[in-house]
């Protein structure tokens, strides 16, 4: 099992714009500042950001953008499947569409993508288990994992333990 990192940085920008712009105009999504602003930065780090953190670095690009407008485009984001919500205590997204897991530590809340055997084919092969097993349609489904990451533990944290969410 691997994380899996995850940066755009310097030339590499430009072709993540345009390839933000392509995913808002293929979905019939007309093509605004904030918007793709919005979707650039969910798509650029795998930190899997909360609303307020995407406002923050939105900002940056855009002083005068407001939260609620950051709140819209990203409820419409998730709606036209260009964006990940996870769930928990506090919505964070996720710009990696492919099938994939998350590590969160229960110290710092940090989520880290996880790449490994529970990807595609061995996914498919739980979820048809599954399926078959009880007769239920599986339209999707979530494995989270849940511990201390390798900063809290070098800091000592790796005892104090939050509750993983429901």
């Amino acid at each position: 099992m691997t994380i899996i990192p995850k940066v755009v940085r310097g030339g590499r920008r430009a072709a993540a714009e345009a390839a933000s712009a392509a995913a808002l105009r293929g979905a019939g999504l007309r093509l605004t500042g904030p918007r793709r602003l919005v979707l650039d930065v969910v798509r650029a780090t795998d930190a899997h950001p909360t609303a307020e953190a995407i406002h923050q670095m939105v900002r940056r690009r855009l002083p005068r953008v407001s939260l609620g407008t950051v709140y819209r485009n990203l409820r419409l984001l998730v709606a036209e499947g260009l964006v990940k919500e996870l769930p928990g205590p506090q919505a964070r997204f996720d710009g990696n569409l492919r099938e994939h897991h998350h590590f969160t530590c229960l110290a710092c809340g940090r989520i880290a993508d996880v790449d490994g055997p529970l990807t595609e084919p061995h996914s498919r092969a739980l979820v048809s288990r599954v399926a078959s097993s009880g007769g239920f349609s599986v339209t999707h489904h979530r494995i989270d994992f849940y511990g201390h990451c390798a900063a809290c533990r070098r800091k000592g944290r790796g005892g104090a333990a939050r509750r993983p969410p429901p």
